[in-house]
C-alpha cells in the first residue's frame, strides 16, 4: 500500500485571488472547495498535508524571476498568505505535526528545500499535487519527483493555470511523459 502525501503548491492570494500580483483568477478560485477537503481527508486519514509555498523578496535583482514577473509573495505580506477556505484550514491546523507549510524559491517544490527528505524521512512514496500554476510550479515539482521515482497523482479539478493552452498541455504531459495519474 502507497504512503501517500498531499501537497498544495503556491495556493496563495497572489496567485488566486482577484487582486493577487501574479493570479491566475477564477480557474484557480474554483479549486478552493476541492483542496480543503483533500487537505482534510488526508489530515483524517493521518497521512501528511505539505503546503510548499513561493516567497520572494521585493525586486531581487539575483532572482531569475524578478526578470520574468512583477514582484510577488512577498515574505510577510497578504499577498503571500493561503488563499480562502484553505488558508483559514490551514491556521485551523497548523499545529498539527501532519500539516507542513514549506518556503520555496523556485518553480519546483524540491529546489533548494528539505521536501525530500522530509517524504522519505516519512517513507512517502506517492505524492498528490494541487494548486497553481499547473504548467509552472506544479509541472517543475513532478518532474523533479518523477526524477526522485515517487509515484505522482495529478487532481485535474485542483490545479490551474494563467493560459488553457498550458493547462491542457501539461495535463497530457503528466499523463504520457511522467506515467502520472490523474484524478478529479
Amino acid at each position: 500500500m502507497a504512503n501517500e502525501a498531499l501537497l498544495t503548491i503556491d495556493y496563495t492570494n497572489d496567485f488566486v485571488a482577484d487582486d493577487g500580483a501574479l493570479t491566475c483568477g477564477k480557474p484557480a478560485q474554483a479549486l478552493d472547495d476541492h483542496i480543503t477537503e483533500l487537505a482534510d481527508s488526508f489530515l483524517k486519514a493521518g497521512k501528511w498535508v505539505y503546503l510548499p509555498t513561493d516567497v520572494h523578496q521585493p525586486n531581487d535583482p539575483y532572482h531569475p524571476e524578478s526578470k520574468l514577473y512583477p514582484p510577488h509573495n512577498v515574505r510577510g505580506t497578504w499577498g503571500r498568505k493561503l488563499y480562502g477556505q484553505l488558508g483559514n484550514w490551514y491556521e485551523e491546523h497548523k499545529d498539527d505535526e501532519h500539516v507542513i507549510l514549506m518556503d520555496k524559491t523556485h518553480y519546483s517544490s524540491f529546489c533548494g528545500t528539505p521536501l525530500d527528505l522530509r517524504l522519505r524521512e516519512r517513507k512517502i512514496d506517492t505524492l498528490h499535487l494541487t494548486g497553481v500554476c499547473t504548467d509552472i510550479c506544479i509541472l517543475h515539482t513532478a518532474i523533479a519527483a518523477y526524477d526522485l521515482n515517487y509515484q505522482i497523482v495529478v487532481h485535474e479539478k485542483a490545479v490551474a493555470t494563467f493560459d488553457p493552452a498550458g493547462q491542457d498541455w501539461a495535463m497530457r504531459h503528466f499523463k504520457n511523459v511522467l506515467n502520472a495519474r490523474i484524478e478529479d
